[in-house]
């Protein structure tokens, strides 16, 4: 075994690809600004300076280990050197902390107290600039940005996007859209991971807290809300809660004590998709056109795979995502209600993506040429109710979601994880429905956290060659491959956020491995506890469809352009 000395301590190397890792293995928390283990090495923040037994002061994050070398990570002159490296940042940094969305849980604001600054010598000098405010997912505030280069490294690498980079030079960098054009108006498909990855407040959540409450005054207004699947494995962690424990009733029971009229299960939206996908994929099938089919339930992929690969979007399933088909039917249920009460039923749904802001403003997502999912509140948002409310969420008791949107099945609720759509349609198209059925999908190969993944299903008498695959740069390396005839398949999952959507861009933070596990498992864990697992075994589905539906799937359940 191969060793390295750090603080006066022997550490085993074990495959370690710097030291940074090293030192963490060692249960030493060093600050980073710039590293992230995805990401590539870029080691501009400086703040993971390590000394050696020479006094030569260099970045752990891009120093590989080897074996023999002592360092230190504590010295008093690296003590002093990340203390002036903070208080640089902060001297051309807004401070105004206690009305910033990311006060309290902001890494500047905690490595700041961790490295012991009470005071800045400096002046800030840095011009004011303009807010950007354009994009219907994430606000961007150049004014808070410490140029770690997070967010420009993650659109590039992990999404393959390319909407935000350096600009200028020394002093005058910024980071900022190619000719500083709004963000609204590049191809960013408000996936929401530059916002994951900001230390700082610089990329936060495009909010509309304020626009819920203010229907949720309004006495004319029937105020119904929608819960993501990913949403209520995340809300628990920022109220003391095990990572990843189911908080559904509780969330049920904390949204009527904000006054939403009724509260629904946007499972029951995954099951209507899992219906019509399976539909749609078997007819493509028999009939050999537009092959492979691509999920439609992710909006940051769709609008990926429009702008950068428009040859593959007559691919793209013409089924709404279980958001916009919730929502449409939801409309439809309480129209005639509406009209004899003289109220407007405003649909809010609870998700774990900013990009589903964006979403639902596309008119191909409009029913009738209206909109209908009227606001997206993220897991953030929600959570900031919940506090403004001052609901003790971890102490009052469950309830149950509001019938007859309530009842959804196990497949439905595994639409929070890549590979859980493919699943899903897998489960509703065999033909035998069983345990042993349930089993033999999850080991087909469409289950892991890997980029992208492949198996084989037997679907009749046909073998289905499937891709299931999570971050949009995984997805141009499928499509290339497509384009070159390097591959074949019949059905492709693409999740734009990796590991799927209990990563999503409206998630809490921080997003470790050990919280994706947990949110992981948490999935898993409500789809086994549940006692429908087949979307055909749930009985509301059928009763929706006849009563509700009634031969209108293709205009409530399908995008208006086809």
């Amino acid at each position: 075994m191969e060793y390295m000395t750090i603080d006066g301590r022997c550490v085993p190397i074990e495959n370690e690809k710097n030291i940074l890792a090293l030192i963490r293995k060692a249960g030493i928390d060093l600050p980073t600004f710039c590293y992230h283990s995805e990401l590539s090495v870029y080691g501009a923040c400086r703040m993971c300076m390590v000394e050696d037994e020479k006094g030569k002061i260099f970045a752990s994050c891009s120093e590989q280990p080897r074996p023999g070398m002592v360092i230190r990570t504590n010295t008093k002159r690296l003590r002093k050197y990340r203390k002036l490296i903070v208080e640089l940042l902060l001297a051309s940094h807004c401070r105004d902390c206690t009305v910033c969305t990311r006060n309290g849980n902001c890494e500047l604001q905690s490595i700041a107290f961790k490295v012991g600054i009470h005071n800045v010598r400096f002046e800030n000098h840095k011009e004011q600039v303009p807010i950007d405010l354009s994009s219907p997912s994430v606000v961007r505030d150049p004014n808070k940005c410490i140029l770690c280069g997070d967010c420009v490294r993650t659109c590039a690498e992990i999404q393959a996007v390319g909407a935000i980079d350096f600009a200028h030079r020394g002093a005058r960098a910024e980071v900022m859209p190619a000719f500083n054009k709004p963000l609204g108006e590049t191809d960013c498909v408000g996936c929401g991971q530059c916002r994951v990855v900001c230390p700082t407040g610089a990329i936060s959540v495009k909010t509309n807290v304020t626009d819920v409450w203010d229907a949720i005054a309004d006495p004319n207004i029937r105020v119904v809300a929608q819960i993501a699947p990913a949403v209520r494995l995340a809300v628990g962690d920022k109220f003391g809660m095990p990572k990843g424990t189911n908080t559904m009733g509780k969330l049920v029971a904390a949204m009527r004590i904000m006054g939403f009229d009724k509260i629904y299960d946007t499972n029951f939206g995954a099951d209507l998709t899992v219906m019509e996908e399976s539909k749609e994929l078997a007819e493509r099938l028999e009939k050999g056109e537009n092959l492979p089919l691509f999920t439609s339930c992710c909006p940051g992929w769709v609008k990926f795979c429009e702008t950068k690969y428009p040859e593959f979007a007559q691919n793209i399933s013409t089924c709404r995502s279980p958001q916009g088909m919730f929502s449409a039917v939801v409309k439809e249920y309480f129209k005639d209600k509406d009209e004899d009460e003289r109220k407007k039923t405003v649909v809010v749904s609870v998700m774990p993506c900013t990009a589903k802001k964006g979403e639902i403003t596309r008119p191909d997502n409009f029913t009738d040429g209206k909109q209908d999912t009227d606001f997206v509140l993220t897991t953030i948002e929600i959570i900031r109710m919940i506090r403004q409310a001052g609901i003790k969420f971890d102490e009052i008791e469950t309830e149950a979601p509001d019938m007859p949107f309530g009842i959804a099945s196990g497949a439905a609720s595994i639409f929070g994880v890549t590979g859980g759509v493919t699943e899903a349609v897998l489960r509703h198209l065999s033909e035998e429905k069983g345990y042993q059925t349930i089993s033999q999908i999850s080991f087909s190969g469409v289950r892991g956290e890997e980029g992208i993944k492949e198996a084989t299903a037997v679907l009749g008498d046909r073998k289905v060659r499937i891709a299931v695959v999570n971050g949009l740069a995984n997805a141009a390396k499928v499509l290339d491959d497509m384009k070159a005839g390097n591959v074949t398949y019949d059905f492709v999952e693409v999740m734009a956020c990796r590991r799927g959507c209990i990563a999503g861009g409206g998630q809490p933070l921080p997003l470790g491995p050990r919280t994706k596990a947990s949110r992981t498992e948490g999935i898993y864990r409500v789809d086994r506890e549940s006692q429908i697992r087949f979307t055909s075994e749930n009985p509301i589905v059928e009763e929706i469809y006849r009563d509700v539906i009634a031969g209108r799937e293709h205009k409530l359940l399908h995008r208006a352009d086809f």
